[in-house]
């Protein structure tokens, strides 16, 4: 909106120039999403806690999240108010590539609000069913790989195509069935990959924070063809407006942080999570970066691939063996992979930082893949 409204005004005076700067609007919509943060989120909180609206704790969870039983949760909806909000005041409202991301944080937040609210509102200890969330999510997937096959954000590369790491100029083109099955899965994926690992204090918001600001590098240097043809990756005219959308997700979460690092006030809940995860694959997607997402945020399929072979493995045992062998024979003390660590002895908080440094080190490894090709 500002763009709109202030960048026509550099032919009166030069300071106005500033808004056709992406860096400028970036670190515009970032210090805004983290003050909105700041100034929302006391106001959330004490809704969420006059409602009574607090977290659930499973009770074969860890014995020390006992008492977060009542923490507010839902507490997402700073998260995303943060993040839609500065997007729209700073990013050029007539980008593709900005509507699209900020439609997917809302989509999937609706659906993750839908399953907190069902199940902490209304008591439904399952919340929304996992088979029609997975619904949401693939309904979403597909939606969005047949607009982006139907209508191309760019013509300089093909629509069903995606960037190999490594490789310069390298696309993988697919055909259009498998692409929709592909963007299906990758948005499905991230959504459920952050919430898998939102499990600690802290622990999603932060690495929200390194990957969300790993991609804004990417969408920068991706919407700029000096910097494009340097590297050697795809030139996508357009897409370093998701700067600036990068930029406000990483400031709603550091914003976030504040609230919910240990011992936490508020939890963001699927509320949150689905939105973080739906926003992040979505934007690689864009970009074409579906392989760096997985690099970038190798934490998150960490704590995803943990789950799957936690109970795989689990109810292999259980067919052949017998539950009580399944019970005692576990590949980890607990899944997700923050829990085992827990298990083993490691306080929360040390956990939750020895992962925002794995974390740091999975986004430095993505963006060093830019130069080694």
């Amino acid at each position: 909106m500002l763009y709109h409204l202030l960048a026509p005004l550099a032919r009166q005076h030069i300071i106005f120039n500033l808004f056709n700067y992406i860096t400028f609007r970036a670190a515009g919509a970032t210090v805004t999403a983290l003050l909105l943060a700041f100034i929302v989120g006391p106001w959330i909180i004490r809704k969420l806690q006059e409602h009574k609206i607090g977290q659930i704790v499973r009770a074969e969870g860890p014995t020390s999240h006992h008492g977060k039983r009542g923490t507010p949760t839902m507490g997402g909806l700073i998260i995303i108010l943060a993040t839609v909000i500065p997007t729209l005041l700073w990013a050029r409202l007539d980008s593709r590539y900005v509507i699209v991301a900020v439609v997917a944080t809302l989509w999937m937040g609706l659906i993750g609000f839908l399953d907190d609210y069902l199940k902490i509102v209304r008591g439904q200890s399952q919340g929304l069913v996992a088979r029609w969330k997975l619904v949401g999510q693939i309904s979403f997937g597909i939606g969005l790989g047949a607009y982006l096959l139907l209508f191309p954000l760019t013509s300089s590369v093909d629509p069903n195509a995606t960037q190999l790491p490594l490789f310069k100029y390298i696309v993988w083109v697919l055909p259009w069935p498998v692409y929709l099955l592909f963007v299906t899965f990758v948005t499905t994926a991230s959504s459920n990959a952050v919430n898998l690992t939102d499990g600690l204090d802290g622990l999603a918001a932060g690495l929200t924070v390194i990957v969300g600001g790993a991609f804004a590098i990417f969408s920068y240097l991706f919407g700029r063809v000096d910097a494009a043809r340097y590297l050697g990756v795809l030139h996508l005219p357009g897409a370093g407006e998701l700067t600036i959308f990068c930029g406000a997700l990483m400031g709603a979460s550091l914003g976030f942080l504040w609230f919910n690092a240990y011992p936490a006030q508020v939890f963001m809940g699927d509320t949150g999570a689905l939105a973080i995860g739906g926003a992040l694959g979505t934007v690689a997607i864009l970009l074409k970066t579906e392989f760096l997402l997985l690099i970038a945020g190798a934490v998150f399929a960490a704590e995803t691939v943990s789950v799957l072979i936690q109970t795989s493995t689990y109810k292999w045992r259980k067919r052949r063996y017998g539950k009580e062998y399944a019970d005692a024979h576990k590949v980890f003390r607990m899944a997700p992979l923050h829990h085992h660590f827990e298990k083993l002895g490691w306080a929360e908080p040390q956990v939750v930082m020895r992962f925002y440094i794995l974390g740091v080190l999975s986004a430095m490894i993505a963006l060093a893949t830019l130069k080694v090709r």
